[in-house]
């Protein structure tokens, strides 16, 4: 059940002033100093000059020709921008400030902006157990805001049916769709990741981003009494003693393991990432973070 439209339109609105101006006023120049230029597009192939890089010959043409020739290339221009959103339940969460989802709607309104002020495309594809949304990338505001309303509808509250997460065939039908060299932001909790070779393939013909939303409570249990937990992608429920130390620690040391290991994975695959925390009123701070480490 999405909200009403008017109260969609009234918030993405709002969510539209707040992203424009810290765009505007703070990230636009570390955008555009990151993302800017970051590839070389094919142009022509012509006739070998002196001086010219050998590297660049082009052997077929060469060959069929009877003359040295060469390819050349342009940096391009403009950029394709595409976010991937994870919608499944275990998003739908927060016991701080903000919920995982209003971090996820933040990042999408600002890089949405971002793009759409240096004249680039971007796009949007929502999951869960399925492919929820798809908008090829495009350059408008009207397409910047129907973006944003995708996702608020997506995230406007938690699915009534228990939903599981498949973000290996969400990440291989981006692989499949998105021809053009990009920057690849995948927003998600990565709770249920599955196999994650779909991101390596497309590591490797994009520049990935892995984008985590994390709440304090993914890390560390507080120190109460019995608690009902129930699994919003399985619907079942288990009644744990917080108070056991012993069971505070082990969560603690299997929640490092799992977040360590999922940080050297993508390492390995030269995908960054960037943690987005609930406690933070803004996200300006992770952005600027990220776009220094990145520019380096």
């Amino acid at each position: 059940m999405s909200m009403p439209l008017p109260d969609t339109w009234k918030r993405i609105h709002r969510l539209e002033i707040k992203a424009r101006h810290l765009v505007e006023q703070v990230l636009s120049g570390q955008y555009m100093s990151v993302f800017k230029g970051m590839g070389l597009e094919f142009d022509e192939v012509r006739p070998y000059q002196e001086g010219d890089d050998e590297r660049q010959i082009d052997w077929n043409v060469t060959a069929r020709t009877g003359h040295l020739h060469i390819k050349r290339f342009v940096e391009e221009r403009e950029l394709s921008l595409f976010l991937v959103v994870d919608v499944s339940p275990s998003v739908y969460f927060g016991s701080q400030k903000q919920l995982k989802t209003d971090l996820i709607l933040e990042f999408c309104a600002l890089m949405a902006f971002s793009a759409m002020r240096n004249n680039d495309r971007v796009g949007l594809l929502t999951f869960d157990q399925e492919i929820r949304t798809f908008l090829p990338p495009k350059k408008s505001r009207r397409h910047a805001l129907h973006i944003l309303r995708e996702v608020m509808l997506q995230l406007s509250q938690p699915p009534e049916q228990p939903r599981s997460t498949d973000m290996a065939a969400a990440l291989r039908y981006v692989n499949h769709v998105l021809h053009r060299r990009g920057v690849i932001f995948i927003l998600s909790d990565f709770w249920q990741t599955g196999s994650l070779f779909p991101l390596k393939v497309l590591s490797q013909r994009h520049d990935c981003i892995g984008v985590l939303p994390q709440d304090p409570l993914d890390l560390a249990l507080p120190q109460s009494g019995l608690v009902a937990i129930r699994d919003p992608e399985s619907d079942q429920q288990r009644i744990f003693d917080f108070s056991s130390r012993r069971l505070r620690e082990r969560y603690q040391s299997e929640q490092a393991a799992h977040f360590q290991t999922l940080k050297q994975s993508l390492r390995q695959m030269g995908v960054d990432q960037i943690v987005l925390p609930t406690e933070t009123e803004s996200l300006v701070t992770s952005l600027l973070k990220f776009y220094r480490f990145h520019h380096r």
